[in-house]
């Protein structure tokens, strides 16, 4: 489980072919305190750690992995978002973020307002029911407010903080981006599609 709240952004270093999949190496300025077996998002995805030190950690990447992510597309040297996993005694500061991408969304525009950046992201039909305006959507790991909502793009807005840490500004209008849906509503949009009323499903629970 993790926030949404980036803690670090880091750089692909190596990419290795695997059988099926791939191993990734990442380095990263801050010492995560990795070691084998631990959970990190890169991207918002959630990987086991092969290995860590103090300049980086290695994970290796499934072939379902790098079919539904973004991580098949990105070249060695390309910064990434860092975060993980939240303790159990920590706040909440931004939302429920599992780290499961539920859809590779574009990049379909980008402008300044000031000191604030706006973002235009299309995203796939099946990721419609997870989106309201004004909810929580995890991007690329990070934790966003959904400014707008049309029937195949949002919009979100950026404030400067997050944008001079993270890895946003290594985007470009093209480039593909990990969504992830707030999963309160995906058990909404699951209870509405199996034709469960939500007291149903409570009394059914108790």
């Amino acid at each position: 489980m993790f926030t949404g709240l980036i803690e670090a952004t880091g750089r692909i270093e190596r990419l290795e072919p695997r059988a099926h999949g791939r191993a990734l190496r990442c380095t990263t300025r801050v010492d995560l305190g990795l070691a084998p077996g631990d959970s990190i998002a890169v991207n918002g995805v959630c990987l086991t750690v092969i290995a860590g030190d103090e300049r980086g950690f290695d994970v290796e990447v499934s072939p379902e992995t790098l079919r539904v992510t973004t991580l098949g597309e990105l070249p060695v040297a390309r910064v990434v978002n860092l975060e993980r996993p939240v303790r159990a005694d920590a706040r909440m500061g931004g939302h429920f973020v599992l780290g499961h991408v539920d859809a590779v969304g574009r990049l379909a525009a980008l402008r300044d307002e000031g000191d604030y950046h706006w973002m235009d992201i299309e995203f796939p039909p099946p990721l419609a029911p997870y989106l309201i305006e004004k909810g929580s959507v995890a991007l690329d790991g990070i934790s966003l407010t959904v400014a707008s909502l049309e029937i195949a793009r949002f919009g979100v807005q950026i404030v400067p903080f997050t944008w001079e840490h993270t890895a946003l500004r290594a985007l470009r209008v093209g480039d593909g981006v990990n969504l992830e849906g707030d999963v309160i509503g995906k058990y909404v949009a699951r209870l509405h599609a199996v034709g469960v009323e939500p007291a149903a499903a409570r009394k059914g629970l108790s």
